[in-house]
């Protein structure tokens, strides 16, 4: 049986007010390791805080979340980093790139939280640069880069780790559609070289290419087609 990258089972999310919020609503869903997913809906259909939610940013009210056969909902806050740190990455549409840094030390952030000796992590960082095509650029700063190249040092980010899954929420969202094809085509590329994507994304266009699709509406999951019978 192809193990699981990650498992929601009976996942609901309540924000308290008058009245509560709840973007997500029993939401099952298993996606396998080397599957490529994307999670389509409306606007506030509960998309970006499912993603959040299978990235251990945020608890759930209720039900369970597994990321790679650990379950994530009762461990403590620094449990819930070391998962962030050493079973995901996570790319978002904004770059979250550090101004100041090249882009070779924002890759190498994401190995801050294991432990790594600043060589390791320099050599990991350019390696993840070299996989997103941009070794020729590993001493630019961010304002020196395009929008589609930190997007792409923001994926190097998100892989320099080698994580059992990659959450990708509106990865193309800030960038043109020549550009935001681009990156969806390294997406693809990283998929076909066995990383588990999950993408939650607003167009049609890229869903089109990711294998599976999930459909989300009012925070339920109302279809799931492409996945593995």
């Amino acid at each position: 049986m192809t193990q699981e990258a990650l498992r929601l089972s009976a996942v609901r999310k309540v924000y308290p007010g008058s009245p509560p919020v709840e973007p997500v609503r029993g939401v099952d869903l298993v996606v396998r390791a080397g599957e490529q997913v994307a999670v389509v809906g409306p606007s506030g259909s509960g998309k970006s805080t499912l993603l959040h939610l299978a990235a251990a940013l945020e608890r759930p009210t209720s039900g369970e979340v597994v990321v790679d056969g650990l379950a994530v909902a009762g461990l403590s806050d620094a449990d819930l980093s070391a998962v962030r740190a050493h079973r995901l990455g996570v790319v978002f549409q904004q770059f979250f790139l550090l101004e100041t840094m090249t882009a070779l030390a924002n890759v190498a952030t994401g190995l801050l939280y294991r432990g790594l000796p600043s060589a390791r992590r320099r050599a990991a960082a350019t390696t993840a640069l070299d996989r997103v095509g941009l070794a020729d650029r590993a001493t630019h700063r961010p304002a020196q880069l395009s929008g589609g190249e930190r997007q792409r040092v923001a994926i190097a980010r998100a892989i320099v780790g080698e994580p059992a899954l990659v959450l990708a929420d509106e990865p193309t969202g800030n960038l043109d559609r020549e550009t935001g094809t681009a990156v969806v085509d390294l997406l693809l590329q990283l998929g076909a070289q066995g990383t588990t994507l999950v993408v939650v994304t607003h167009d049609p266009a890229v869903a089109g290419r990711l294998p599976r699709t999930v459909r989300l509406v009012d925070g339920r999951v109302v279809s799931d087609v492409g996945g593995p019978s």
